[in-house]
């Protein structure tokens, strides 16, 4: 296996933007291309490392930290670290890139609230907006949208592979990763 350098891309966006969907299509293309990755979906890591943690901020900031700590820890050693956490807070996503060793890549997964509500299977959006669910984040919590993350995908009106294939090409235009070679 050739070695690659590591990097971090961290997707942020709200509950049911795609983020771990992408997550897991870049894990698979970059894995095929020889890279060492790591997923590290908010949702996995609330349950293994932050369990017992509740929606307060001060407790989404430790969540944040912890992925930020094992994300950076990856990246600087050649690994490929996919994080897909909410992460609402702009100021604390700053703080984890800043103690990035490796390239850090910010991937805002961009969806409009109608389609999120169209998408919530469980039904969080609905009940959060009738007031049964506190802390929902982008609704009864705040979401502080990047202000100039490297990357927006728009996960309401790119099919997955659209949204792929802007950040395939935002890493190869970067030279973080090599360009697909062409089929003839």
């Amino acid at each position: 296996m050739t070695h690659h350098a590591g990097f971090t891309l961290w997707f942020t966006g709200l509950s049911g933007s795609g983020k771990s969907t992408l997550a897991a299509a870049l894990r698979d293309e970059l894995r095929a291309r020889g890279h060492r990755v790591e997923v590290l979906d908010g949702d996995e890591v609330r349950q293994n490392l932050s369990k017992g943690l509740t929606f307060s901020r001060e407790d989404r900031d430790i969540n944040i930290r912890r992925i930020g700590f094992v994300s950076r820890l990856l990246s600087r050693n050649g690994v490929v670290a996919i994080a897909a956490a909410i992460s609402p807070y702009r100021d604390l996503r700053e703080e984890v890139r800043r103690q990035h060793e490796a390239p850090f890549v910010e991937i805002l997964a961009d969806c409009s609230l109608d389609e999120l509500i169209r998408r919530d299977v469980k039904g969080l959006y609905a009940r959060a907006l009738r007031g049964e669910v506190e802390h929902m984040t982008g609704v009864s919590d705040p979401y502080e949208r990047p202000e100039h993350p490297e990357i927006a995908v728009h996960t309401d009106r790119e099919s997955v592979g659209q949204s792929l294939a802007t950040i395939l090409g935002w890493l190869a235009d970067h030279d973080l990763i090599a360009r697909a070679e062409k089929s003839q």
